[in-house]
Formats: structure tokens, C-alpha cells, sequence
């Protein structure tokens, strides 16, 4: 066996000082340890740190890495300086060194014997351009050299990619296999669930792409405490990787002490998804962009509202893999308004004509509010004004109106892009304004109005409500409201 621990923290910096902080960092979460020698700036870097390793090796389970350009590192040296390395990184106190295949098929099986004998081989492969033709093949050439364990890393375009690579350590415990990519980072947290021997979690600086940080693994997703009993939820979108979802959610697993774990999912193709529903043995998952509507072919039932609706942002999946479709945004919007302004009889403009635009339009419908809609495409909002009753207004004529709010339910000004408004400060013409956005959590749009004296509701109130409701629609317990807000708010804050 490898390692006891599921995560192997990266130590990868530029100086051996730094080599040496996050070594210590590391420490503090798992005793394996890839040391990424190849990181270092220079050969003199690379002594000096070995140097201070050796003066006080811990007691830990190292691994030396110094890989060289040629397979996708960053050593620049030859085979005999890379070689030289790892044999003073052995005598520094590693247990195991990390050789490419690359560099392990130019070297005599002598010279490595007589070099690194003392130390247990991890032969690797890594492919950062897709899947190799050949996974046989792969581990054929990778255990032509005797190694004690073998690594395949590859970048995965889909799921059921990286569900075929990680089959192969589920046959051996030998094995570390690594999906790369952002699709397959949900991979990387169930790796050890999935077979693979351990999980890369860089301490601060990524190494491949996809990778999750060691204190997110160990502090967000509990990574090192997932086991075939946990249940796995988690987020769709395109894109995701904004969303705070995991650190509202995983924060009520932690307070109520749930065997429990959300995970964001970057789904570029639906079906892909819902082919590693059963085997990553997902019990529920909220739905964002692009998906919202376009899940509703997918379910064997949903609640009559979402289905009203005509969009679904949450989906249980009951015995023998059904899905069931709910939509808790109606829920947000509400919660989110109605202690602000008198909803009934108010006139309320909406932006925007999609999934979070027909839960908005429902629930201010429903509640009595006075519907106007404006979109992009002048059809959609003339469909979504009929399905409750409004009136769809082309955005020429804003300027003109008066509304007693206006909610923005598009994208524009989402992060990454938070510079962008869906809507000039002239056409703000309103006592308050909704912006359905969280992140950021005060968006230009929001500035916009805040200048002309409107009041201003941030798109967090609907998030925390939105996801405290499919909290409990998952679990069957009351939220625990204050942790979950907690968690999100601290988090937005450290972001911006």
C-alpha cells in the first residue's frame, strides 16, 4: 500500500524557503507528501532545500518529484542531474520518488538500481492533451521497469472519461490514477472513494489543471472522510466554478454532523452527468445555467409549480435512479422581497426571460404583483409575460416607465465579468432593485442604483434561501440557518 491517508498535499514553489513553509503547512493535514523538486528555480535551489530536509526529516511519507519539461514539468536539467536529485532526495528522507516515463526509458534498469535502489518507484505517465489511445498499453510500458506502484494522469473532456481511468486503480491498490481538467475536478475529491490509492491537493500553487486545493479539500469537502456510506450532492452549471453553493451546503452537513459531501460540477453535456449519477452513488444536485429548463426531459416527476414553472433549480434521485424535479428559486424570491414592499398591486419589471425569470415571474405572479418582462429576445419575454399574466415591454421604452422594483434575472455582471450592467443608470426607474446575482455581491448594476438613492437587495438573500429550501427538501431536517449564512458571507467576503 501506498499511504494510509487519502490526500497527498503538493509542495511546489520557486525557492526552497518556500519549499520548506509549505512542507511545514502540510504537515498540519495529511502525512503523504509530493515534494515538487522540479518547481525549484535552480539546482542550487534544489540542494539547499534537500539540505534543510535532511538536517530534520519529518516523520511523513515523502515523495520526490523533479520532472522534466519534456513530460510536463518543469526541470530543465538532463536524466543524470534529474536522476541525481531524487537519489539525494531519497537520502533526505523520502520514501518514494516519482520517475516519468519519459525519463524512465532512456536509463539502464542497472543505473536506476544502483542510484535510487533504496526507494520505492512510482512510475508515471502523464497526458495533458486527452486520454491515451491505450490504457492497456499504458500500463504495460509503465510496469516494463518493476515499480512498486504506477500513476497515470490524463486530462478528461467528460465524467465517464475519467470514470474509465479511475477503473483502473479500482482493481489495484497500486495505482494512482489522476483525471485532469476542470470537468473532471469532482473526480479528484472522490478519487480514493473511486479507487485510486490517494489525491493530489496542492498546498498553494496548482500543478495540473482541475486540482482542489489541500485546504479545501480538507476543510470544505472533508475529502479525507468520504467513504462508500457518504451521500454525494452537489451543483450543475456551465460555468461553476463561482458558485458558494459548496461552502452553504457542506456547511450544514458539518453542523448537524451529516455523512455528507456537495460537490460542484462543471456539465458541459447533460447526459454526461447523468451517467455518473449511480456510480458516484449521487443522492440529489441543485441546478444553475445553462441546465435549468433543459433538465426537465431528464426527470421522472416534478413538483407541479416547478413544472409550471417550466424550470427546475433541484433534483432528488429516489430508488432505482429517478429523478425528481423541484424549484426553490420561487422560494428565494419571495423571502427576499416581501419584507421590503408590499407585493400585491406593486409593479415589479423583470430582466430577463430564463429559468431564474419564470421562478421569479411565478412567485411575484402569485403573490399579486403587477408582471412586467423584458428580455433580449422579445419572443421569450412575450411567452414568459402570457404563462403569468404580465406584459412584456421592449427596452426602448424603460427610460419611460416607472416600476416599484426591478429584478435583474440574467447573468451580466456576474463574476468574472463584474464590470458589466444589464441595464443603463436612465432606465433605472424605481423605489427598489433586485439583483438575483450573489457574486459579486454588490454588482454594477447595484452601484448604478445605489447613485440614484435606490434601494438595493443583493442577490445573497435569494441564494441562502434558494438553498437553505433544498437543504431541507434533501435531508428532511430544518437548515441550520446560522452556520450555512456564515459560511457563505465569509467566503464571499474573502473572495473580493
Amino acid at each position: 500500500m501506498l499511504s494510509k491517508d487519502k490526500i497527498c498535499a503538493v509542495v511546489a514553489a520557486r525557492d526552497s524557503k518556500s519549499m520548506a513553509r509549505q512542507l511545514a503547512q502540510a504537515l498540519l493535514s495529511t502525512r503523504t507528501i509530493e515534494l515538487r523538486l522540479d518547481w525549484l528555480a535552480t539546482d542550487h535551489e534544489i540542494a539547499r532545500f534537500l539540505r534543510h530536509l535532511a538536517a530534520k526529516p519529518p516523520r511523513a511519507t515523502l515523495l520526490a518529484t523533479c520532472r522534466r519539461r519534456e513530460a510536463g514539468g518543469n526541470y530543465r536539467g538532463t536524466i543524470a542531474r534529474q536522476l541525481l536529485h531524487l537519489a539525494e532526495a531519497l537520502r533526505a528522507g523520502c520514501t518514494w520518488y516519482d520517475l516519468e516515463i519519459e525519463s524512465a526509458s532512456k536509463c539502464p534498469l542497472e543505473l536506476l538500481d544502483v542510484l535510487l535502489g533504496e526507494g520505492r518507484q512510482i512510475a508515471s505517465a502523464h497526458f495533458f492533451h486527452g486520454m491515451p489511445r491505450s490504457l492497456t498499453r499504458t500500463v504495460r510500458q509503465l510496469r516494463s521497469t518493476g515499480p512498486e506502484a504506477i500513476k497515470i494522469a490524463a486530462l478528461c473532456d467528460s465524467l465517464a472519461s475519467g470514470l474509465r481511468l479511475l477503473a483502473l486503480a479500482r482493481r489495484r491498490q497500486d495505482v494512482i490514477a489522476v483525471p485532469m481538467g476542470e470537468v473532471a475536478m469532482p473526480l479528484r475529491i472522490l478519487a480514493h472513494l473511486l479507487g485510486s490509492a490517494f489525491s493530489y491537493a496542492p498546498v498553494e500553487q496548482p500543478t495540473a489543471a482541475g486540482q482542489v486545493s489541500l485546504a479545501e479539500m480538507i476543510g470544505l469537502y472533508r475529502a479525507d472522510r468520504i467513504t462508500r456510506r457518504t451521500r454525494v450532492y452537489g451543483v450543475i452549471g456551465d460555468p461553476v466554478a463561482h458558485s458558494l453553493s459548496p461552502q452553504l451546503h457542506n456547511a450544514g452537513f458539518h453542523s448537524r454532523k451529516m455523512d455528507a459531501v456537495y460537490i460542484p460540477f462543471l456539465v458541459h453535456h447533460l447526459r454526461d452527468f447523468l451517467s455518473v449519477i449511480a456510480p458516484l452513488n449521487i443522492a440529489g444536485f441543485s441546478v444553475t445555467l445553462p441546465h435549468k429548463e433543459t433538465i426537465l426531459r431528464h426527470l421522472h416527476g416534478c413538483d407541479p409549480l416547478a413544472s409550471a414553472i417550466g424550470a427546475v433549480n433541484t433534483v432528488v434521485v429516489r430508488g432505482g435512479g429517478k429523478l425528481y424535479g423541484y424549484n426553490t428559486d420561487y422560494v428565494g424570491v419571495l423571502r427576499a422581497l416581501e419584507q421590503r414592499l408590499p407585493l400585491r398591486a406593486s409593479r415589479v419589471l423583470i430582466v430577463g426571460a430564463g429559468g431564474v425569470a419564470r421562478a421569479v415571474a411565478f412567485a411575484l405572479a402569485q403573490a399579486g404583483a403587477s408582471v412586467c418582462i423584458c428580455a433580449r429576445r422579445n419572443r421569450r419575454a412575450e411567452s414568459l409575460a402570457r404563462a403569468v399574466g404580465g406584459q412584456a415591454i421592449a427596452r426602448p421604452r424603460l427610460a419611460h416607465e416607472f416600476f416599484d422594483a426591478i429584478v435583474n434575472a440574467t447573468p451580466v455582471g456576474m463574476y468574472p465579468d463584474v464590470h458589466r450592467s444589464p441595464l443603463e443608470s436612465s432606465e433605472l426607474n424605481c423605489r427598489l432593485l433586485f439583483d438575483t446575482i450573489y457574486r459579486p455581491e454588490r454588482t454594477k448594476l447595484m452601484q448604478l442604483a445605489a447613485r440614484r438613492s435606490i434601494e438595493v437587495v443583493s442577490g445573497i438573500e435569494m441564494f441562502i434561501a434558494q438553498g437553505t429550501a433544498q437543504w431541507e427538501i434533501w435531508t428532511g431536517e430544518r437548515a441550520p440557518m446560522v452556520p450555512m449564512r456564515r459560511a457563505v458571507l465569509r467566503a464571499l467576503r474573502k473572495a473580493e
